[in-house]
């Protein structure tokens, strides 16, 4: 192994970008092929002594142990996302990586390419094996939906150097250098522990929590279709997740205030951010109507969504970060210890499902808000609107004009419909006495009957529920009498021998 017993930091990121770096070239000697299930297992294993041999590059780093996890399965990634094994090669092995702070509770180191396209972050054993169990379902979800917020991972590795191993997988940066935060947030949707700590708010550029979040803002102003844009996008991403049964993941939040400061463009450099790396930007990443702009060299948005907060202008930055908990259990136990101490709907740590619903509700109520139309649009909107139903109810009743017809009108027609019934009763009545005595002639008597009481006219009963019935007046339909169960005014016609078009119930009185 390594003839060093403890590689400095200097060492171990001079090593991950020679391995990298050969690791790629390495691939660029394998033809073109499709994905196969096997080739997500994939690990090759690689020594890369100092001096160097016949397949490896003499270096001056200490010997240390390459492995590759799943290479055909990131190349076919890479290629996806449009990125070129020559690019890739440049953006992490032509200048040394940059190191970042980090403001979350794990021991993970994270180092940023030069060009500010690329994270790399140094993960545990237990994630790099769920990462590559992962990958199937992850290979599936690009090619459905390639615009997604979840982390686009580029490559997993693992250098093994004088008794340290560490394991690193590279990602799509967030949040570029170029643009100034002035606000950063870590939330996910809970409210146990997070507030940021001092140490934390001391720094010059702190990342703060839900609890924050809350107290410095009253939520993000978007216009209608990027609000929707983003909660479908977030809502797919979590159902993925859940799928998965992922957790205790994050989205890192950054806003820029376009309003206080220019831009500071010195960490760019010749960077190509947004050529180089497809749907890489906040505003190619998330879906719907919103038309993403053609990337440009010089844009000054870096592809952030614009967004408002009372009276300022902002861009957004964004991306779910921390998918690789798994609700293992472990994770069950310790959802359990702190719902016993805590209530356990405010803990992170939580079931998959809860877990995004919640994450979710707080994303798409708090955080994110949608814009409230002009005052002025909305009771314009809201005068035509009674406009038609005035029009309406005087379509329907321009025919009356006087009360006193109405109320005579009802009473005919109410002496009509008793009128009705009873003579009804008595054609039944007479045909069953005559019955006995001879049949053709009841046949006779009851079509006799049939003709003289015919049923009102249709337009005319429609007139009586329109303008007569009140809740308290009865309905005779069919020897049985109804109310009406609401007043609502309907435009309609029923025959007295078809069923009401109404809502009807039967009287106590009958």
């Amino acid at each position: 192994m390594c003839s060093s017993p403890s590689p400095t930091a200097a060492a171990l990121k001079g090593a991950i970008q020679l391995g990298i770096g050969y690791a790629v070239g390495n691939l660029s000697s394998k033809p073109d092929r499709d994905v196969l299930m096997q080739d997500f297992s994939v690990v090759e294993s690689v020594f890369l002594p100092s001096e160097g041999s016949n397949l490896t590059p003499a270096h001056h780093y200490p010997d240390f142990r390459l492995k590759t996890y799943a290479p055909l399965a990131f190349r076919y990634f890479r290629e996806l996302f449009g990125i070129k094994p020559d690019d890739y090669l440049y953006s992490i092995c032509k200048e040394p990586l940059i190191e970042l702070s980090n403001p979350g509770a794990s021991s993970s180191w994270f180092y940023l390419t030069s060009d500010d396209e690329f994270i790399i972050k140094t993960v545990q054993h237990k994630e790099a094996e769920f990462l590559q169990k992962l990958l199937p379902g992850y290979y599936m979800n690009l090619n459905q939906n390639p615009r997604t917020l979840l982390p686009k991972f580029y490559g997993l590795y693992c250098i093994q150097c004088g008794g340290v191993t560490i394991r690193v997988v590279v990602m799509n940066n967030v949040l570029p250098r170029a643009m100034k935060m002035h606000y950063k947030y870590d939330l996910k949707g809970s409210s146990y522990k997070r507030r940021a700590s001092r140490k934390e708010r001391s720094k010059a550029s702190p990342t703060f929590k839900d609890l924050d979040f809350q107290e410095m803002h009253e939520g993000l102003l978007f216009d209608h279709d990027t609000y929707n844009a983003l909660m479908k996008t977030l809502q797919r991403d979590c159902r993925v997740l859940e799928s998965f049964k992922i957790m205790d993941y994050s989205l890192l939040l950054g806003i820029h205030v376009l309003d206080r400061k220019p831009l500071n463009r010195g960490y760019r450099g010749d960077s190509r951010r947004g050529g180089k790396v497809l749907y890489s930007t906040a505003l190619e990443s998330i879906q719907g109507t919103v038309k993403d702009p053609e990337p440009v060299v010089d844009d000054d948005t870096f592809g952030g969504i614009p967004a408002k907060h009372k009276e300022e202008n902002l861009l957004i930055f964004l991306g779910l970060i921390d998918i690789l908990q798994s609700y293992r259990f472990i994770k069950k136990v310790e959802h359990s210890w702190k719902a016993l101490v805590h209530d356990g709907d405010t803990v992170s740590v939580h079931r998959p499902s809860f877990y995004a619903d919640r994450f979710l509700k707080f994303m798409g109520s708090t955080v994110f808000k949608k814009i409230h139309p002009l005052r002025g649009a909305s009771s314009k909107r809201k005068r035509s609107s009674i406009y038609a139903l005035k029009s309406a109810s005087q379509e329907f009743l321009s025919p009356q004009k006087d009360d006193k017809k109405t109320d005579q009108k009802k009473a005919q027609s109410l002496d009509h419909l008793d009128k009705d019934s009873s003579c009804r009763t008595h054609t039944a009545n007479t045909a069953n006495t005559t019955s006995t005595n001879n049949t053709a002639h009841t046949a006779n008597t009851a079509n006799t009957t049939s003709t003289a009481h015919t049923p009102l006219p249709s337009l005319t009963l429609c007139f009586l529920l329109q303008f007569t019935v009140r809740p308290s007046s009865p309905i005779f339909c069919r020897g049985r009498s109804f109310l009406l169960s609401r007043t609502k005014v309907m435009k309609t016609s029923w025959r007295t021998g078809e069923d009401p078009p109404f809502n009807l119930e039967l009287s106590n009185s009958c």
